[in-house]
């Protein structure tokens, strides 16, 4: 589709032919002058002129390229120049064909101020005053416990007086309860001095970048230096300070003994919904982790999304980075940084600690939407089967066939419904096979559908959107010859799935799909066949005993049809029939007739099986 077939005015053919052939960002608007898709490209020229030279594969993209009235551009010197710039313009301008950020919380840090006698405390708000910060921490309670065990290891001031040497010089300083508690060592009045104080929070800013091991053999040097010279108190506050970051450091999660200061993006990939989870590796240990919801808009794929990621959290957390694990490779490089993508060994063990967060995040998310609107996980779980069972619309009405027959005696099929991925038991139906001879399968099942759909259109029912047969291509080429009998090929799709190894056959392809079995739309295809199985299996038995009960009364004089209807009822089998007392079944029959029936039960043999 060339851009003339687009309808696009001639100022707008003008700017797309004078596109420079170098990095940078395009901005799409439509009719209104509203801002509706931002991108980057490595060659400006070639990649606008991309959207209006041919018809995409994309509904969304073709709805995008109509919906294009003007364009303007900027132009960067590199690649990720580029990508930084798309990421503030998308957060500025959110237009609605971009990928869409979901999580845009503010995560708490800790922060140690930039003054003579530093404070540490949590903030949301990250300022450029100079401060360090350190974080942030997706878990508050996280974030407090360490905050905790700094105050409780250093006696760091909590006031708010602003501590200069002129300050303490002017004698306006006052000890304060915080003092004789001994949680502060008098900043105000002078009674610690800036170095001695300095060397504390050193000691604060390494545990709080996950430097612990360092700090723990400084402590332990200390502790043997004091018992040398027999100052023994001393030496037993300086134990407990270890004791406590030893303490801290066991609990951290440790992943490698051999990694140290690496990143790490870990993506779990549901449709239109992607999260990507974050994850900062130190000396080992995960010190900072963050998962990312984007929301594709136009097809986006994972390379791309890597990408909104990287320069995301790079943005978000002030990061350098240096080596960052990934599944694939993002499509913009990252300055000063090698990609790596493991196949084995620790990396590739991180990698799946990465992508199992970014799923426990997305499982976690939808646990909480369906919580609050329960209707939506329906939806989701139908969109889901649309998409795996290439059908038209969704499968709001399902049906699933199973035949049945034991040792080729009394055949049965079983039809259990499903609505909205819900069973839908009192539409569920059974069938005796009336026209096949023998153990049949195949006809079984083309005999069952025919009389199905033949009844249901006769009467104005709704016919299904999907039909699950439980067979592989046997059992589906029999199904789709009743459909072609009845003129409804094409309008009922219909699927057959083959038992243990969860192959799904498609009319007309000799090779099975296999569906992802953590997929939602397996579970339900398992459920469906499941329980047209139990069903099934039910009938089959009922009418097994129903027969063995009927033949076995048969020869025994005196006994009508209803006694023997009355009887299947009350003991459902032979043996159980035959196992009961004389005054249990006179409950059912009278005496006489009891006495008769166990009689004429107990004086032939048992039949094998019975």
């Amino acid at each position: 589709m060339g851009l003339a077939k687009h309808n696009k005015s001639e100022e707008l053919k003008e700017k797309i032919s004078i596109l420079p052939d170098t990095p940078g960002c395009y901005l799409y608007y439509d009719a209104a002058g509203t801002v509706i898709y931002v991108g980057k490209a490595k060659n400006l020229k070639r990649r606008v002129s991309s959207y209006f030279n041919r018809t995409h594969d994309s509904i969304r993209t073709n709805m995008l390229v109509r919906n294009i009235a003007d364009m303007k551009y900027i132009v960067v010197p590199t690649e990720e120049d580029a990508l930084n710039l798309e990421n503030s313009l998308i957060k500025e301008y959110k237009p609605h064909y971009n990928v869409l950020l979901k999580d845009d919380k503010s995560y708490p840090w800790i922060v140690v101020t930039k003054e003579p006698y530093p404070r540490v405390f949590l903030t949301r708000t990250r300022l450029k005053d100079g401060s360090k910060y350190f974080g942030p921490y997706t878990n508050t309670a996280v974030a407090k416990a360490v905050l905790n065990l700094i105050r409780e290891l250093y006696p760091v001031r909590t006031c708010r007086h602003a501590i200069t040497p002129a300050y303490i010089a002017k004698g306006k300083g006052r000890l304060c309860l915080e003092f004789h508690l001994k949680n502060c060592m008098g900043c105000c009045t002078g009674r610690i001095g800036e170095a001695e104080y300095g060397e504390m929070i050193d000691h604060v800013k390494q545990i709080l970048r996950g430097d612990t091991q360092e700090l723990l053999d400084y402590l332990r040097g200390e502790m043997e230096r004091l018992s040398m010279e027999l100052r023994f108190e001393e030496a037993q506050v300086i134990k407990e300070k270890y004791m406590l970051i030893d303490r801290y450091q066991s609990k951290s999660v440790i992943v490698s003994q051999t990694l140290d200061d690496i990143d790490v993006f870990g993506v779990d990939d549901d449709t239109d919904q992607v999260y990507i989870n974050y994850m900062h590796v130190r000396r080992g240990a995960i010190v900072r982790s963050i998962t990312l919801e984007y929301k594709r808009r136009l097809d986006e794929t994972v390379a791309q999304l890597l990408d909104y990621a990287i320069a995301e959290v790079a943005a978000r957390f002030d990061i350098k980075y240096d080596e960052i694990v990934v599944p694939e490779t993002p499509e913009t490089p990252v300055a000063g940084a090698t990609f790596t993508i493991p196949k084995r060994g620790d990396k590739m063990k991180l990698l799946d600690v990465s992508a199992r967060n970014a799923r426990q995040n997305k499982i976690d998310a939808l646990k909480m939407m369906e919580k609050h609107a329960p209707e939506k996980r329906v939806e989701r779980t139908l969109e889901r089967m649309k998409m795996d069972f290439r059908l038209s619309e969704l499968p709001r009405h399902i049906e699933c066939f199973d035949n049945s027959n034991i040792q080729g005696t009394n055949p049965v099929a079983s039809c259990v419904v499903f609505r909205n991925a819900k069973p839908a038991k009192r539409d569920y139906r059974h069938f005796n096979i009336k026209t096949v001879e023998g153990p049949d399968d195949f006809a079984s099942m083309k005999e069952v559908l025919t009389r199905r759909y033949t009844r249901l259109m006769e009467e104005g029912e709704e016919l299904p959107q999907l039909i699950v047969v439980d067979g592989g291509k046997g059992q589906l080429s029999a199904a789709v010859e009743a459909l072609d009998d009845m003129g409804l090929r094409g309008t009922i799709a219909v699927v057959g799935i083959a038992k243990r190894l969860e192959e799904i056959y498609f009319p007309g392809d000799s090779v099975p799909l296999y569906i992802d079995k953590n997929s939602e739309s397996l579970r339900i295809v398992q459920q469906l066949r499941d329980e047209a199985h139990r069903f099934g299996i039910t009938h089959h038995r009922n009418r097994r005993s129903k027969g063995q009960i009927i033949s076995e009364l048969d020869g025994i004089k005196g006994i009508g049809e209803k006694t023997k209807e009355a009887l299947l009822q009350r003991f459902k089998s032979v043996k159980r029939l035959r196992e009961a007392s004389i005054e249990s079944i006179s409950e059912t029959t009278g005496q006489t007739r009891a006495r008769i029936i166990y009689e004429a039960l107990h004086s032939a043999s048992p039949e094998p099986g019975a």
